[in-house]
C-alpha cells in the first residue's frame, strides 16, 4: 500500500466515523469527553483500517499506520465540523440512542 492509498482509505473511513461515534456519545457529556472518545474512536479505526485494508503485516511499515490513523482522525474531525454537526445527522443521533431517549421511546 502506497502513503497516498494509506491516506485515502483513512480519510474514506474517518469521513463515517462521527456517525459511529454518534452512537457512543452523549449529548449531556462535556466537550472535552467527546474529543476524547473521537479520538480513541479515530486510533481504534485506523488500527482497523490498516489490518483489513494492508494486513496485519502492514504494522511493520510505520508510515502507513501512522498516515491511516492520521487520515481517519483527519476526515472524521473535518466531516463532523463540516457535514455532519451542521446538519444536525450526528447530534441527533446522540439524542436518539442516549439512554433517555431510549426510556421516553419505550
Amino acid at each position: 500500500m502506497s502513503p497516498i492509498d494509506s491516506i485515502t482509505v483513512g480519510a474514506q473511513v474517518g469521513v463515517i466515523l462521527p456517525l459511529l461515534t454518534a452512537v457512543v456519545q452523549r449529548p449531556a457529556w462535556s466537550a472535552k469527553a467527546k474529543r476524547v472518545v473521537a479520538a480513541v474512536a479515530a486510533l481504534v479505526a485506523g488500527v482497523l483500517t490498516v489490518a483489513v485494508d494492508g494486513g496485519w503485516a502492514q504494522f511493520q511499515l510505520g508510515t502507513h499506520t501512522t498516515l491511516t490513523v492520521l487520515g481517519v482522525l483527519a476526515a472524521a474531525q473535518t466531516s463532523y465540523d463540516l457535514v455532519w454537526k451542521p446538519t444536525r445527522v450526528a447530534p441527533t443521533i446522540e439524542t436518539v440512542t442516549s439512554p433517555k431517549a431510549a426510556m421516553k421511546a419505550g
